[in-house]
């Protein structure tokens, strides 16, 4: 994403602060942050004199903001629960088999390496809180797959559900 679209993202997510929310349930919001996908970072630690800062880490940073604009471009806040499908494409090795490279991409042979699933869902629900909805309390169903593909991505689907009486 580039930083002309970034600013467009945000002056986006200006302008829906001051509409009052829309009430799509069952509208399914798609997005995909192209790339290999990253996993949260654990926060960092150092010292200043007597004192102890934590920061985030840059890569973690960066890969947040980029799911924050693709979603700002297409998105609005949700105001219910919500479901999220979160689909992690990863890379395939350029040192494997034409056989095996086939396997892998019908899926039949799965991603087992670094990020985890666990950390591309915390990078995800981190980076959508208060830009998708308001508190990722409103998570009530996630799923997370992985897959190999010849076009690293992260595909992210947010749909906002009925609520219960």
């Amino acid at each position: 994403m580039t930083e002309s679209q970034e600013q467009q993202a945000i002056i986006h997510w200006q302008k829906l602060q001051r509409q009052p929310p829309r009430r799509a349930i069952g509208m399914i919001t798609k997005i995909t942050v192209d790339g290999e996908p990253v996993g949260k970072g654990r926060p960092r630690f150092c010292r200043r004199g007597d004192y102890v800062q934590t920061y985030t880490p840059i890569k973690t940073q960066v890969y947040e903001s980029r799911i924050k604009a693709a979603y700002l471009l297409v998105g609005h806040v949700m105001q219910g629960p919500v479901k999220i499908c979160i689909t992690a494409y990863y890379q395939i090795p350029k040192s494997v088999s034409k056989a095996k490279r086939q396997d892998m991409l019908d899926g039949k042979i799965l991603p087992q390496k670094k990020p985890d699933v666990d950390n591309v869902a915390k990078i995800v629900l981190d980076a959508l809180n208060q830009v998708a909805y308001q508190d990722d309390k409103q998570v009530a169903e996630l799923h997370v797959y992985r897959y190999y593909s010849d076009t690293p991505r992260v595909e992210i689907e947010i749909e906002e559900m009925e609520r219960s009486a």
